[in-house]
């Protein structure tokens, strides 16, 4: 996309993006995604009925009558949001390949982290580190974020889910909440997952095409490149046999990926580009919900 072509899209995800926030997300992110905890914010005098508890005994004794410490829920957070922009984000057998999916979910969690004045960042990942923006708030920033998902050209066309796991347990110092964007098609990431879900709140987005899934049957043989490795296979889709072992394939990596998600204790969303992304996050934010009254 040329400039023009990018503006306009970033304004139509923001206009389109915006009203689901402001209908749907805005209350549902602030209810399933907490603050930090509480922070102190200042001492009062005890009255009859305070837990004793909270007593300040340093300033009791110099004041030789009691006071408690009161606290306030520290609520602020750092949304960070990693995206993979690997080769294989630009596949899609529909009108939208997976990277604009990609886009256009950044972009709801970007907007619905500033709805509730947090922070958002974005990482850009390949099987390298391709850009980071520190987290900032403001819709200009947010903005920003959408504009770099849709015309930033990844200089790399592997994937490296540990490596921009490291890196943002590296620059993200204390509990935020980071949301991952990837087909999850990479070497092994379970050690670095697992430890990013112990230090933050991780939210796996899995976007898979459906032809990721199953071949559609025709009489045809379709030539194709492995995106991020350049190989060149053919495909017969009039063979019952060869669909068959595509889709059983897909099914290994499939519960291979999920095996490693459930691992870390993470809740993860399935995204299929073809439909609207709004739904399963929408079913995401319930689901979470639900889970919490359970508590």
């Amino acid at each position: 996309m040329n400039t023009a072509e990018i503006l306009k899209k970033v304004r139509q995800i923001e206009i389109k993006t915006g009203r689901l926030v402001s209908e749907t997300f805005a209350g549902q992110y602030q209810s399933v995604f907490k603050g930090r905890g509480v922070e102190f914010s200042e001492v009062r005098e005890y009255v009859p009925g305070d837990d004793v508890r909270s007593i300040d005994w340093n300033v009791t004794a110099r004041n030789s009558k009691p006071f408690v410490k009161q606290f306030i829920e520290e609520r602020e957070l750092t949304l960070m949001i990693l995206c993979d922009i690997s080769a294989s984000q630009s596949f899609g057998s529909s009108a939208k390949p997976k990277s604009e999916a990609a886009a256009e979910l950044a972009a709801m969690f970007a907007f619905s982290a500033l709805k509730n004045s947090d922070k958002s960042g974005l990482l850009l990942f390949s099987d390298k580190t391709e850009l980071y923006i520190p987290p900032r708030k403001g819709k200009n920033h947010s903005l920003r974020i959408i504009r770099e998902l849709l015309a930033y050209a990844p200089k790399s066309r592997g994937t490296d889910i540990a490596m921009a796991l490291k890196m943002a347990n590296r620059v993200m110092k204390r509990r935020g909440i980071i949301i991952l964007i990837s087909d999850f098609n990479a070497p092994d990431y379970t050690r670095e997952a697992r430890l990013t879900a112990r230090r933050h709140d991780l939210i796996p987005v899995v976007i898979t095409d459906r032809f990721e899934r199953a071949l559609p049957e025709a009489r045809a043989l379709l030539v194709t490149e492995q995106l991020e490795g350049g190989e060149h296979f053919t495909a017969d889709l009039s063979s019952p046999a060869y669909r068959a072992a595509y889709a059983a394939a897909a099914a290994a990596r499939r519960a291979a990926m999920e095996a490693v998600l459930r691992s870390t204790g993470s809740d993860w969303i399935d995204v299929d580009p073809a439909l609207p992304v709004h739904g399963p996050v929408v079913k995401f934010f319930r689901q979470r919900k639900k889970n919490f009254k359970l508590l």
